[in-house]
């Protein structure tokens, strides 16, 4: 008969839902270390429990060898001989230590050691059972609050509801029952293991499973849901019977089947969408209830779309703070890019103006040294157009050019943008990228450049004024002589002075 030890053991084991075994092994090991630290001794310890009995017995164990190196834990054989004389060597010496003059030190270390590797058994107990069942739709009760958090009850354990998990249109409240979706489980958990949620998509997916039949026998398939807990969830379903309408099913007859399970998620909003494997085709229906005049795939690779609609459908493709289009997004995997036909429209004009407008080069920039412009070239700037487009920061990039340098370039492309092409080009012919030595003695051959220009000037108007008299004999069919060029000189200074008379 087993004693009445071994009978509160079972009843532990039944509450606990972990075997007697555990429990067992807890309270040997527990012995262990309260003689261990009694005895105060580093000898190999042991500890049998009785189930007749209910007495557990410690021993400490020697094991027989010829020479000894660890006196604590071996034993000669001559010695071993001793106490067993049928002792061998590589055999065991098991001597039993008395455990009733432990005390009460070591019955309270004990009890700590048996609740510890308990609750340890009970842990592990808890996470086998629910990491299989992630995804699974269980009804909780909500127990208590630990801060933004709620502790539920699951019957068997508790779980916790995280503020990230909950609804935001909720309020919960101590007893209130409640459906939630079982989230992950945490092994390393301080407290409760079994996270829950409220939130996440999954919870829409049981949800269906249970008021539609056709889910639920696998003839109606949801592929994908996105959702934002408390305001809108949009859910992707296909038939597996073409005889079988999926949204319809879905519905129901006069939406009571998906009335019910807006009715638990407190009047969140659903939008049940035919699931298409076309890429472009699942676009214009996922952003419903907008209408989508075209969709084009932009960048294959990095799942990029853009999204054409008529300008009044804008803003209910957009959605509120960009919700439609953010579900969209998620519901479909891709980047999704709206714009609206005037949008389109002037981009592309926008575009055609680029190409056909005439590149300008970058040597008509005054100020910037040709080492400069070789550099932006080196990294595929060929027009000043190009260089106006950039940012500072791409500037820097360019190897060999820094922050003074990006200044100056773009001093240079205001300048050519203030004065004109013309103007900016005609500088730029005569600039070079010197010091400032050079440049004061740029600004000191200013006023003769000026004496120069003005000079030329005045020898072509008495140029002019000299070939008249020259035109007026042809004219009269008389062949003008050829005189010298020290006589035209002097006709031009005489037709000079008659004209300042």
């Amino acid at each position: 008969m087993a004693s009445l030890l071994y009978q509160q053991i079972e009843m532990l084991s039944r509450e606990k839902h972990i075997e007697p075994e555990v429990v067992v092994s807890a309270i040997e090991d527990a012995m262990v270390v309260a003689a261990r630290k009694f005895y105060k001794s580093e000898e190999d310890l042991r500890a049998k429990f009785n189930q007749e009995t209910g007495q557990v017995d410690v021993y400490s164990v020697y094991t027989v060898v010829e020479e000894v190196t660890d006196p604590k834990k071996e034993i000669t054989l001559a010695d071993a001989k001793k106490k067993n004389p049928t002792a061998e060597v590589g055999t065991e010496i098991v001597t039993a230590r008395p455990t009733d003059v432990l005390g009460r030190i070591a019955a309270q270390t004990a009890k700590q050691v048996i609740l510890q590797k308990v609750r340890e058994a009970e842990r592990d107990t808890i996470f086998n059972e629910y990491n299989g069942r992630v995804g699974e739709l269980v009804t909780v009760i909500v127990k208590r609050a630990e801060g933004p958090d709620l502790i539920v009850d699951m019957g068997r354990t508790e779980a916790r509801l995280p503020k990230r998990e909950q609804s935001k249109l909720e309020t919960y409240n101590i007893g209130e029952r409640l459906r939630v979706v079982i989230k992950a489980v945490d092994r390393a958990a301080k407290g409760p293991q079994v996270i829950v949620s409220r939130a996440d998509a999954g919870l829409v997916q049981r949800l269906f499973e249970m008021e539609v039949p056709e889910i639920y026998d696998g003839t109606v398939q949801i592929r994908h849901a996105a959702r934002e807990a408390g305001e809108r969830t949009k859910v992707a379903v296909l038939s597996r019977d073409k005889d079988v309408d999926p949204v319809g099913a879905c519905v129901g007859m006069k939406g009571m089947r998906v009335q019910s399970i807006i009715r638990e998620l407190r009047g969140e909003k659903i939008d049940i969408i035919p699931f298409s494997e076309e890429t472009v085709a699942f676009a214009q229906k996922a952003l419903s209830p907008a209408k989508v005049s075209r969709v084009q795939i932009t960048d294959p690779e990095n799942k990029k779309l853009e999204v054409i609609v008529e300008d009044s459908q804008l803003s209910l493709a957009i959605g509120k703070k960009g919700q439609n289009v953010r579900l969209a997004s998620k519901l479909i995997g891709w980047d999704i890019d709206i714009k609206s036909e005037e949008e389109k429209r002037q981009e592309i004009e926008a575009e055609m103006t680029a190409l056909t407008a005439p590149a300008t080069p970058l040597t008509s920039l005054a100020g910037v040294g040709a080492k400069t412009i070789e550099k932006m070239e080196a990294a595929g700037i060929n027009s000043v157009e190009k260089l106006a487009s950039m940012t500072p920061e791409q500037l820097m990039e360019i190897p060999g050019i820094g922050e003074k340098m990006v200044d100056k370039i773009y001093q240079a492309v205001n300048r050519f943008y203030e004065g004109g092409t013309e103007s900016a080009a005609g500088t730029a012919e005569g600039t070079a990228e010197t010091e400032a030595p050079a440049a004061e003695g740029e600004a000191e051959a200013g006023p003769a450049a000026a004496a120069e220009a003005e000079s030329s000037e005045t020898a072509g108007t008495a140029e002019a004024e000299a070939k008249a008299p020259a035109q007026e004999q042809a004219v009269a069919g008389e062949t003008p002589a050829r005189e010298e060029p020290a006589q035209n000189t002097g006709e031009a200074e005489q037709a000079k002075e008659a004209k300042s008379e």
